[in-house]
């Protein structure tokens, strides 16, 4: 099992959160809270797979439409959600994005409108606006940093809107909402009625809060009358997006049959890179208890991070429902982004993400990024502090 306490460098892994911070910061050698993923390794066993597999020395091209691959993303569904999934629905992408393209042009025309809640993972903006499609966004309420959908403005929304996708991310990035059974069946109710095809990024499924219960979408195929397909990852679960692939979960044979057709025809990206196919494998099947540990880790750096931010009254923050991802909100701080920014970066030398990176809801928050040693996230979250109380030094 992986020590999820102890600090290691990942200089020189051509890493874009460590290496090449600044490129969104525009300085070198911060310490970064930045880009979504970990500094956690993969698990101790899923590496002793990759290093036999280095040794044997073989990597040609390879297959992933084998029951070994599909059977552990079902049996994975079927252990942690209690989710009947036929392995015949998996079908291998070589990133959630990519699948998030193919199906865009699949369920709508150019010029169409996707619905998606926001602030939203900022990859949607480029994907969307790249398909020739138009994004209408829709806020999530805040209610004292608790967020929640307002099914009577959302319904007037596809009534006037006429989207051909509802995008949803769940749990969702960045506020960490688990979406309720009640919510997803409104949800799907009203995608059923102004027939709005529905696109679940559900990457983020499996880092939760202990109480919290992920209820995937096809958890209520039975309720859909819609087109309905589920894209995730073991990737950012197990930090493996170096290693490349991802999946989709079409229940329906004719548009997964269209999606192949574009995935080995049109892209020619049919072959799985071999250390996927098999670290996909070894985590789902194997790794059960290193995701308990990380989540474990995880509510432990909320709970940390919390502790340091309740000093200052104008700070408010609640631990999310998923994700290792903070959101927290500045909006009392009597500073600009900019001037928070050029402290954090050029005095305190951390990076952590703003909040408008993720839509204008985000204006005033900060992204942190929890995925790490807790060392490095009370350094980070102490660094934060530092740079207000500097600002209100300067302002007295």
């Amino acid at each position: 099992m992986s020590n999820f306490n102890q600090q290691r460098s990942r200089y020189g892994t051509y890493s874009t959160q460590w290496d090449y911070v600044q490129d969104r910061f525009g300085e070198k050698e911060l310490l970064p809270f930045s880009i979504s993923d970990t500094d956690f390794m993969i698990p101790d066993g899923t590496i002793d797979v990759l290093d036999k597999a280095i040794s044997r020395g073989f990597f040609g091209y390879t297959r992933w439409n084998h029951l070994d691959y599909k059977q552990s993303i079902s049996g994975w569904f079927q252990q942690e959600f209690d989710c009947a999934i036929d392995p015949e629905w998996c079908v291998y992408s070589p990133s959630v994005i990519y699948s998030l393209s193919v199906c865009i042009q699949l369920l709508s025309q150019k010029r169409d409108k996707i619905v998606t809640f926001t602030p939203c993972y900022d990859a949607f903006f480029n994907c969307i606006g790249g398909n020739e499609r138009e994004l209408v966004a829709f806020s999530l309420t805040n209610q004292a940093e608790q967020f929640t959908i307002d099914f009577a403005t959302l319904e007037k929304v596809f009534a006037t809107e006429k989207p051909a996708i509802f995008l949803l991310c769940n749990p969702h990035n960045p506020t960490g909402r688990v979406f309720t059974a009640d919510e997803l069946t409104r949800l799907i109710s009203l995608c059923n009625q102004y027939k709005v095809a529905i696109i679940s990024d559900e990457i983020h499924m499996d880092v939760r809060r202990p109480e919290k219960k992920h209820l995937p979408i096809l958890a209520f195929a039975d309720q859909i009358e819609v087109p309905v397909v589920l894209l995730s990852s073991a990737s950012k679960t197990f930090n493996s997006p170096g290693l490349g692939g991802s999946y989709g979960i079409f229940s329906e044979e004719e548009l997964r049959e269209k999606f192949l057709s574009i995935l080995k025809g049109r892209d020619g990206l049919s072959s799985i890179p071999y250390p996927a196919l098999l670290a996909t494998m070894d985590c789902y099947n194997n790794q059960k208890q290193w995701v308990e540990e990380l989540n474990q880790t995880v509510d432990e750096n909320f709970a940390a991070l919390k502790e340091i931010l309740d000093t200052d009254p104008r700070i408010q923050f609640a631990i999310p429902e998923a994700t290792y991802l903070g959101w927290i909100n500045i909006k009392e701080l009597p500073y600009t982004m900019e001037e928070l920014q050029a402290v954090l970066v050029k005095q305190e030398k951390v990076a952590i993400m703003k909040g408008e990176t993720y839509g204008a809801e985000g204006k005033n928050y900060l992204r942190f990024n929890l995925g790490a040693p807790k060392e490095k996230i009370i350094d980070g979250a102490e660094r934060l502090m530092r740079a207000i109380g500097c600002l209100d030094e300067r302002s007295s």
